[in-house]
C-alpha cells in the first residue's frame, strides 16, 4: 500500500514539476521576446526622444547620442603608414593640381607651377565619420578631417613683366568634411562598382605665402592673387558638388558625373538699416552674390553711394547642380574705392527651401559669420526675390521675372497705377534714392571781375527740386 501511495505521489510531483517548467520557460521566452523589442526601440532612439521621455531637469548634459563614430583605430594606422601614402599621393596630386592652377592663374602671372610639392610629415587627422544611406541605391561615408600639416610646397611664378619668384606655401591648416559615394551597390565583389569622392564642406582652409629670399611686396598684389588662384582651385576642381568618380567595375558611370540640374533667378531687391562703416558720411553698399564662390559663377552688384538703405533691384541668373545641398550666399560690402571693401554682413537661402515654378520673397537679416553667428549686433536685412525652376519645366509657367514681367515686388508698387490711400502710402514707404554724380573740370573766357582785371572763380550747383548746393573751392 506505501509503495502505491509513494508511485502516486512521484508521478503527481513529477508532472507538476513539469507544468511548472514549462510555464517558466514560456515566461522566459516572453520576456526576452519583450526585452528585444525594448532594445530595438532603444536603438532606434533619438536625442529628441530621450529628451521626451525624461523631462529638461533630469536629462543629463554628458549624454548625447551622436551620429559620428570615433576613429582612433584610422588615425593610429594612417599615422604608421602616412611617409608611404605621402611619397605616393605627392606626385598624383601635384600632376592633378597643376593644370588646375594653371586655369585659374592670375592676369599678372605668365606662368603658375609647382617646383615642389610634399605633404611632410604630419598626418591629417579623422575626427568623425557617419554613414549615409542611399534609399538602398548607395553609401555615402562622410569623414570629419583635421590637418596643420608641415608640407613643402613651393610655386614657381614668373610674371609678365619678367620677374621670376619661388613662392613657399607655409602653416596649412584646414578643417572639413570629405564624402566618400559606394553607388551603384551591386551583387559582385566588391559590392559597389564606382566610387565618388568630394570635399563635401569646407570649413577652414588657412595658409601663408613667403618668396623664398625675397618679398612679397616687390610685386604689387601678388599675394592675394595667388591665394586667390589657390581658393578658386580648390572650390572649383573637388568642392561640392563637385565630385571625382573612380570606377572599380567595368560600366557606364556618366549619370554620376556633376550634371546642371536648374536655374535660380534672383532679384536683388534693396537693404535697410546696415550698419554704418564710414566715419564721415554714410557707407557706400554693394552685394556680391553666389551659388559657388568662383569667378565666374559670382555676381556683383551696382555700388550705391552714401545710403545705408540701398536699393538695387538687379537681376542675376545661376546654374544649379544639387538642389537638396547648395544655398545662395549674398554678401553685402562697403565699397572703399581702390582700397580693401569692409563687410556689412552675410546671408544664405537653402534651395531646398524653394518651390520649383514659384516665387519667394524673402527678407534675409545679415549677420558677421555664417559659420559661427555668435553677435546679435543689427547690421541690416536684405530683400531678395527667388526663382528656381529645373531643366524642361521653362515652358510649364509664367516666369515673372522674364522681360515682360521683370517688375519686383518694390517696382510694382513704384509703378502701380493705383490711387488709392494704401497706394500713396506704398510708394511713401519705397523712396527711390539714386545719386547724380558733377565733376566740375575747369572754366574758359571767364570775364574779368577784380580791380586788378582778374577774377577768384568758384561754383555753385544746385538740386533745384530738394534745394541742396555744393560749391567748389576757390580759384585764385
Amino acid at each position: 500500500m506505501g509503495f502505491v501511495f509513494g508511485m502516486v505521489m512521484g508521478i503527481v510531483v513529477g508532472l507538476a514539476i513539469i507544468v511548472v517548467f514549462i510555464r517558466s520557460e514560456k515566461s522566459r521566452s516572453i520576456q526576452r521576446s519583450q526585452l528585444a523589442t525594448t532594445v530595438a526601440a532603444f536603438a532606434r532612439m533619438t536625442v529628441e526622444d530621450s529628451r521626451t521621455i525624461l523631462p529638461p531637469q533630469f536629462y543629463p548634459s554628458w549624454v548625447v547620442f551622436s551620429k559620428s563614430q570615433k576613429l582612433n583605430w584610422l588615425n593610429s594606422h594612417l599615422t604608421k603608414i602616412w611617409p608611404y601614402v605621402n611619397e605616393a599621393a605627392s606626385e598624383l596630386i601635384k600632376t592633378s593640381v597643376e593644370p588646375i592652377l594653371e586655369q585659374y592663374r592670375p592676369f599678372i602671372l605668365y606662368s603658375l607651377k609647382f617646383s615642389k610639392l610634399t605633404l611632410g610629415t604630419v598626418a591629417p587627422q579623422f575626427t568623425g565619420v557617419s554613414i549615409i544611406e542611399d534609399g538602398g541605391e548607395g553609401v555615402t561615408l562622410e569623414l570629419e578631417m583635421n590637418w596643420d600639416g608641415n608640407p613643402s610646397i613651393v610655386l614657381d611664378i614668373k610674371t609678365l613683366i619678367g620677374v621670376a619668384l619661388p613662392v613657399q606655401v607655409k602653416d596649412i591648416g584646414f578643417t572639413g568634411i570629405f564624402r566618400l559615394i559606394f553607388k551603384p551597390l551591386v551583387d559582385e565583389f566588391p559590392g559597389f562598382g564606382a566610387v565618388s569622392y568630394s570635399l563635401r564642406q569646407k570649413r577652414k582652409l588657412d595658409f601663408t605665402l613667403k618668396v623664398i629670399g625675397g618679398d612679397m611686396s616687390t610685386v604689387p598684389g601678388l599675394s592675394n592673387a595667388i591665394e586667390g588662384a589657390i581658393r578658386d582651385a580648390v572650390e572649383d576642381s573637388i568642392t561640392w558638388p563637385v565630385r571625382k568618380v573612380v570606377p572599380i567595375l567595368p560600366g557606364d558611370y556618366s549619370d554620376l558625373e556633376l550634371k546642371p540640374v536648374g536655374v535660380l533667378e534672383v532679384k536683388l531687391v534693396q537693404a535697410k538699416d546696415l550698419t554704418n562703416k564710414d566715419i564721415i558720411g554714410k557707407s557706400d553698399p554693394y552685394a556680391v552674390l553666389f551659388v559657388r564662390p568662383i569667378r565666374d559663377r559670382t555676381k556683383t552688384s551696382n555700388t550705391i553711394n552714401n545710403d545705408l538703405n540701398p536699393i538695387w533691384n538687379e537681376h542675376f541668373e545661376f546654374i544649379v547642380e544639387d538642389v537638396s545641398t547648395q544655398h545662395l550666399t549674398v554678401k553685402v560690402y562697403d565699397s572703399e574705392g581702390l582700397g580693401m571693401s569692409d563687410l556689412i554682413g552675410c546671408a544664405h537661402i537653402r534651395l531646398s527651401e524653394l518651390q520649383p515654378g514659384k516665387v519667394k520673397d524673402v527678407w534675409l537679416k545679415l549677420v558677421k559669420d555664417l559659420e559661427f553667428q555668435r553677435d546679435n549686433k543689427n547690421r541690416g536685412k536684405v530683400h531678395l526675390e527667388l526663382l528656381y525652376y529645373p531643366f524642361g519645366m521653362e515652358n510649364s509657367f509664367t516666369n515673372p521675372f522674364a522681360p515682360n514681367y521683370s517688375m519686383t515686388s518694390l517696382e510694382k508698387v513704384l509703378k502701380g497705377s493705383s490711387n488709392g490711400i494704401e497706394s500713396t502710402q506704398k510708394k511713401r514707404e519705397a523712396i527711390i534714392r539714386g545719386i547724380l554724380s558733377v565733376t566740375v573740370i575747369s572754366g574758359e573766357d571767364l570775364p574779368a571781375t577784380d580791380f586788378m582785371g582778374k577774377s577768384d572763380p568758384f561754383v555753385v550747383l544746385t538740386l533745384k527740386k530738394a534745394g541742396t548746393k555744393n560749391q567748389t573751392r576757390v580759384r585764385f
